[in-house]
């Protein structure tokens, strides 16, 4: 296997493995994430998760602002790439960089090619109950992960999965993909096969407000929301005391001589299950509540949410809708 010269770029954890994978057979010449984030009470400078990783061993750390500055195109070309492998970075590459390395620029996608491009693969595949996801390892272009695709590999989605759990399980794939990707160029470049734009959907950034739980909704489709935001941005609700984020669910069968959900209004307290959990009446069906977090406190199950809060069985989970109370718990 010939060792290649590469340029990695990335920014979040999910990238780590496939640089792992690769700097162990090849030559990382730099690795590139977006700019350091100030964050916390201090608003200190954070780098990305992948910048301080690489900084660990010993690669060089580039973070430019954009791109498209000649400037920096420059500096890229300057360090005679074999290839750009692309995770998550989250910056563009204009049409002079994707040019600029022997073999092109690699992007490992978190799904299965043309659904799902875009900026949230792996929450949309959950959320809209798809059965199967994976990874694409695509020759990039100009246009929003339409480039052709040179390997996939495919990944199961379970009843129980969360985006925590996808994310862990397609970032081993990527790497185990992009290093075999990598290892048979420039061969694999001639088996490139173009995508199908017409059957293509797009993966949207999650929103604040597509997380806030509406009741009216069947159960599976809620137990798709709460797993395709676990662990964030977590999916919430109102609660007698504010903002209430679900962090565990199930959908609920309806235990013989309990309250059945489609005798009470969506959103109702229908008591606890056999395992401490809460059942709340949807608009079909019940979902168990297994594990809550209120605002500015630790998860902690269902049973001992509710010994600091009572909600008695045939009571709304949250305020009224006359309540003068908002969100966050506050007068309105």
């Amino acid at each position: 296997m010939a060792r290649r010269r590469i340029v990695f770029m990335g920014s979040p954890d999910f990238a780590i493995p496939a640089l792992d994978r690769l700097a162990a057979s090849h030559e990382i010449l730099a690795v590139y994430t977006q700019p350091p984030r100030r964050s916390g009470r201090g608003m200190r400078e954070t780098p990305q998760p992948l910048a301080a990783h690489a900084a660990g061993m010993g690669i060089e750390v580039r973070h430019p602002v954009t791109l498209k500055e000649p400037a920096e195109a420059d500096k890229l070309a300057a360090l005679d790439a074999d290839l750009f492998v692309v995770v998550a970075y989250g910056l563009l590459l204009p049409p002079d960089v994707l040019a600029l390395p022997r073999f092109g620029c690699i992007n490992g996608h978190a799904s299965l090619l043309p659904r799902w491009r875009g900026a949230a693969p792996i929450q949309r595949a959950i959320a809209a109950g798809d059965a199967e996801t994976g990874i694409c390892a695509m020759l990039m272009e100009a246009g929003l992960d339409t480039g052709p695709v040179l390997a996939r590999r495919s990944c199961p989605i379970g009843p129980g999965d969360t985006a925590g759990d996808l994310h862990d399980r397609l970032a081993a794939i990527n790497a185990d993909l992009l290093a075999d990707v990598a290892a048979d160029l420039p061969a694999i470049l001639d088996n490139a096969e173009p995508q199908d734009h017409d059957a293509a959907t797009y993966a949207a950034k999650i929103t604040p407000a597509e997380a806030e739980i509406d009741w009216a909704h069947p159960a599976a489709a809620i137990d798709r929301q709460i797993r395709a935001f676990t662990p964030v941005p977590g999916a919430w609700f109102t609660g007698p005391k504010g903002r209430i984020r679900v962090r565990a669910a199930s959908i609920g069968q309806g235990p013989a001589g309990t309250a059945p959900a489609d005798a009470a209004p969506a959103g109702t307290c229908l008591g606890l299950d056999a395992d401490g959990g809460m059942r709340v009446a949807t608009g079909d069906g019940e979902l168990i509540l297994a594990i809550l977090q209120p605002a500015g406190g630790r998860a902690m199950p269902a049973r001992d949410f509710l010994n600091g809060t009572p909600i008695p069985a045939g009571d709304p989970v949250g305020p009224s809708p006359d309540d003068d109370t908002d969100h966050d718990g506050t007068a309105a």
